[in-house]
């Protein structure tokens, strides 16, 4: 539920120059335009991206926008080494000195299936290969001008669980989205548990949230091409296609709530931001209230120690 009502736009977003900000999915939709706009209002924007050919296109795209050039990095969520890797990169980059981390990247409605590392692939690739980012690059972050960490959940974490004695679906049915609200849940989850533990150690940095709320991006359509037969996925494009046009806002306002997580003074560590509207489906970004289940101080221990054993990532801050 909304707690403010205020028409948050790109125009409130101040002067960026100077700051040095890491997108995480930023090749397409949400994460392309939220580099967009950073890069646009001064910042320094790393694009983590997995496709070289598609980070490639929109480094050019950012770069045509930017006053400080923009830097691509090879990120695969879905790979712990290529985490690891990406990190030890970022860290070089910016002299362990990073301002924003952008958790924005991932997965939905994916067929059954494992990362490279065995994990069921959307709680592998859009939680674990955060969680293990974020800890990898807090001594960057602590080395940041007000640093702040934004992750991105979304609404269909309402309707999950997180079975932290099966969460890669090893002993469950599978079912694509369950698995996603899982994996969206975890992000909540995750970015409020980060918060915990950042202040109760008396750290600087910030952990906030954001959702889209429901907005037209390549994710919707990437399910559908995920789904069973050729009528099933036809049945399920056409549906989604039809919410889209009916009621889906476009990615320019999809992506304000992270954008204001990401840059507005007045945010404080434990925010979670998302569309004023209906159902939280669309409109200006504003302080919402997490998920009850969000809040829970024993599923947010419960999910960092299990994290942190299925990545063997030591978390920071310990």
């Amino acid at each position: 539920m909304a707690t403010e009502a205020v028409r948050w736009s790109e125009a409130d977003i101040r002067d960026q120059s100077g700051r040095t900000v890491l997108v995480t999915g930023a090749n397409s939709g949400l994460g392309l335009r939220t580099a967009q706009v950073l890069a646009e209002h001064g910042a320094k924007v790393l694009l983590a991206c997995r496709s070289p050919e598609r980070g490639a296109a929109a480094l050019r795209d950012v770069a045509s926008r930017a006053a400080t050039k923009p830097v691509l990095v090879s990120l695969d969520l879905a790979d712990l080494a290529s985490v690891r890797d990406a990190a030890a990169t970022v860290r070089e980059l910016t002299h362990d000195s990073l301002d924003v981390l952008v958790n924005n990247a991932g997965l939905m409605g994916a067929p059954k299936g494992l990362t490279r590392d065995g994990f069921e692939t959307q709680f592998g690739t859009n939680h674990l290969g955060h969680a293990a980012l974020t800890w990898l690059l807090m001594p960057a972050l602590r080395g940041g001008n007000a640093a702040r960490v934004v992750t991105v959940s979304s609404l269909a974490a309402t309707g999950g669980g997180i079975d932290l004695a099966d969460p890669n679906f090893e002993r469950r049915r599978y079912n694509p989205a369950k698995a996603y609200s899982q994996a969206k849940l975890a992000n909540q989850v995750f970015a409020l548990e980060l918060d915990r533990r950042l202040r109760a150690a008396g750290e600087p940095v910030l952990s906030v949230a954001a959702h889209p709320g429901y907005s037209r991006s390549e994710l919707g359509s990437t399910m559908a091409r995920s789904q069973g037969s050729a009528v099933v996925r036809r049945v399920i494009g056409t549906g989604i296609r039809l919410g889209e046009l009916l009621i889906a806002q476009d990615v320019r306002m999809g992506a304000l709530p992270q954008l204001r997580a990401a840059t507005a003074p007045d945010v404080s560590g434990g925010d979670y931001f998302g569309p004023h509207g209906p159902g939280g489906l669309r409109g200006h970004p504003v302080r919402v209230r997490p998920l009850r289940s969000a809040l829970d101080p024993a599923l947010g221990t419960g999910l960092w120690e299990l994290s942190a054993k299925l990545t063997g990532v030591t978390p920071d801050p310990a």
